[in-house]
């Protein structure tokens, strides 16, 4: 790769740790970044290796901090989405299902921005809108890594505490990238290139961690909530916006 790429890769793999360091939406622009210098697939396939580092970064930090229950009502869907994935890879438009990602985010960001305040009165997860959303968001994860904006349509509602938070969404995607290993694998997107790139990326990816880490442990949730729509909000308006 040439500087410029170098550049936005290191700043992806920044994004990347960070997510898993509790500042789940930030890793949405990894795929996105990264695929203004090479093809998304490309970019997705360099990726997910330091995808898979940052989780290990982000489970010892947040070991303690997550929600069983809403992890056991998406999993099974996210699997069920990755499998899919997996299925139609070879007829995927990647601008199409940016598009659609693009505007759940947006629909949803909207709505929390726009209705009346609650009185912080928590959803219990449900089995039905667990395995819809997780299965939407394991399938645009197997895409583009772009899983984050259908898991939070269902995860913000439930109003858990920053921590947990970050530690139920650590954990969940940390599941779904161990998965996507072997479709990747099979896909040939885990050249002996893009692991080479890959390796370079995983110093700023633990680093991103060590800094997501440090910012969420100093949020209060109604800034942490308030931050997190509001990157919901632009990195959709940025799917969208390619997908046209």
């Amino acid at each position: 790769m040439e500087i410029l790429g170098w550049v936005l890769a290191v700043i992806a793999a920044l994004s990347i740790g960070m997510a898993k360091g509790g500042l789940s939406m930030v890793g949405t622009i990894s795929v996105p970044l990264l695929s203004l210098v090479m093809s998304p697939v490309q970019a997705a396939g360099i990726l997910l290796p330091v995808y898979v580092i940052s989780d290990i970064g982000g489970l010892i930090a947040f070991r303690r901090n997550f929600d069983a229950r809403v992890l056991w009502t998406l999993v099974p869907g996210a699997i069920t989405g990755i499998g899919l994935g997996w299925a139609t890879a070879h007829h995927v438009n990647d601008a199409q299902v940016g598009l659609i990602v693009g505007l759940i985010g947006l629909t949803f960001a909207l709505n929390a921005l726009l209705r009346s305040p609650v009185d912080g009165s928590a959803r219990p997860p449900r089995w039905g809108a667990g395995t819809f959303w997780g299965m939407v968001s394991g399938y645009t994860s197997f895409v583009s890594h772009s899983g984050a904006a259908p898991y939070q349509v269902y995860a913000q509602p439930l109003r858990m505490t920053p921590m947990t938070y970050a530690g139920t969404t650590t954990i969940f995607f940390a599941i779904c990238n161990a998965v996507k290993l072997i479709p990747y694998a099979l896909l040939g997107q885990l050249s002996a290139h893009n692991l080479s790139i890959a390796a370079v990326l995983m110093v700023p990816g633990i680093i991103g961690v060590l800094i997501g880490l440090w910012l969420v442990r100093r949020m209060s949730p109604r800034v942490f909530y308030s931050f997190i729509t509001w990157a919901l909000m632009l990195v959709s308006a940025r799917l969208i916006w390619d997908g046209i």
